[in-house]
């Protein structure tokens, strides 16, 4: 009897840190940091999808470029710190049916001998999908057929860190620079410079400041993290609400600001000024 072939194709889709839904998962909070007293957090999932899914829980490990893309790595750089060999989390699967949640919780076990400075990691959820071993599908008796599907196995990862000692962060705006495509689309560049010991995340304000009247805000982009593994970033916003020439007379007002919801007051990391004539 003679018998179809099956080949099975499964891309990994879904390793970005800034998405808060990936493959019908859902997952709050998208970033940890364990400083201070802090010990344990929870993590709640939520499959928001049709269908009944199950997620391995990992961990991975990864660099950022200067362009903001990640990098998968096996080995710290000089003077870089995994943060998993001090992380506990249970439970490593979960089973959701739809718009099921789940609570895991994530445990941080510092030891006496840690060095100053950050670690970091990245919890990694991935979809498990099954399928029939390859060659048992069912028989056929035309064997010139070849039949290809496609399983898409979605993942999401977080970043999980771990601050150890005397910590110190600061930094500046520096490079900005006004692009300008058929006299609408305005782009500002810039580079977000870091220097200390621990990471930054946070938001880019931009705002105009006309030679008369208040100041407005023309362009946002929510979550940049500049990790230790760089001391500097390289970013693009598209400026919004720029009817016609009023980007001219007045000044660009640039702020990287906090993006942490548990604060009360929003601390200013960098803010400079760029002249528009």
């Amino acid at each position: 009897m003679k018998r179809k072939l099956f080949l099975l194709l499964i891309p990994i889709l879904g390793l970005s840190m800034f998405s808060r839904a990936q493959g019908d998962l859902l997952i709050t909070p998208t970033r940890v940091v364990f400083e201070g007293n802090k010990q344990k957090t929870e993590l709640n999932l939520v499959n928001i999808g049709k269908d009944t899914a199950t997620y391995s829980v990992s961990f991975l490990q990864y660099n950022m470029t200067e362009e903001g893309t990640f990098v998968s790595i096996e080995k710290p750089d000089a003077g870089q710190m995994f943060a998993d060999p001090y992380l506990r989390i249970f439970p490593r699967t979960i089973t959701l049916a739809p718009g099921e949640p789940q609570v895991v919780m994530l445990q941080c076990k510092r030891k006496s001998d840690m060095a100053t400075g950050e670690y970091r990691s990245h919890l990694y959820f991935r979809a498990d999908k099954k399928a029939n071993p390859l060659g048992l599908g069912k028989t056929d008796k035309d064997t010139t057929n070849l039949k290809v599907e496609l399983i898409p196995i979605f993942g999401l990862s977080i970043p999980i860190i771990i601050r150890s000692g005397i910590v110190n962060v600061s930094s500046t705006l520096s490079d900005m620079k006004l692009e300008t495509q058929a006299d609408t689309i305005h782009n500002l560049k810039l580079t977000i410079n870091r220097t200390g010991n621990i990471s930054l995340y946070g938001d880019i304000i931009v705002q105009f400041i006309p030679p008369t009247g208040k100041a407005f805000e023309i362009g946002r982009v929510n979550g940049l993290g500049v990790y230790t593994n760089i001391n500097k970033r390289n970013v693009s916003v598209r400026l919004h609400n720029v009817p016609g020439s009023v980007l001219k007379n007045g000044k660009l007002k640039v702020q990287y600001v906090s993006n942490d919801p548990t604060q009360k007051t929003v601390t200013v990391y960098a803010e400079s000024e760029l002249e528009v004539k």
